[in-house]
């Protein structure tokens, strides 16, 4: 399993970015997706899940409710992010991921992904 994130940049304080997660492989369909996020001298953190269905169930982190969503294309093996109303704390590299259980929702424990992309890096200037 292979996942390509893609979509970061430098925006500024406002305003929106979207990442795309590319998955390889016949399953994604199958399994929970998520993006974690990590900034510098902090730990990876949850930011947002989707069960493993198509329009199926989010979850999202507290600091980014209301103004992140989380959505897949299971025809196209893609997970995104729509970040709006961007805040300078929302800089980090941001990492997509799959969890290691099929036909499960979404968690917020990043100890259940098990496939992780490269991340791409989120900047937002104040």
């Amino acid at each position: 399993v292979q996942l390509q994130a893609s979509g970061g940049g430098l925006v500024q304080a406002g305003g929106s970015l979207r990442l795309s997660c590319a998955a390889s492989g016949r399953s994604f369909s199958s399994y929970a997706m998520g993006w974690f996020r990590q900034a510098p001298g902090k730990e990876r953190e949850f930011v947002a899940a989707i069960s493993w269905w198509s329009g199926g169930s989010t979850i999202y982190a507290d600091s980014v409710k209301g103004r992140f969503t989380i959505s897949r294309d299971n025809a196209k093996n893609t997970v995104s992010l729509q970040m709006n109303i961007l805040k300078p704390e929302d800089t980090a590299v941001y990492y997509c991921a799959r969890h290691r259980d099929g036909g499960t929702s979404g968690s917020y424990d990043r100890l259940d992904y098990r496939y992780w992309g490269q991340g791409t890096q989120v900047t937002v200037s104040s």
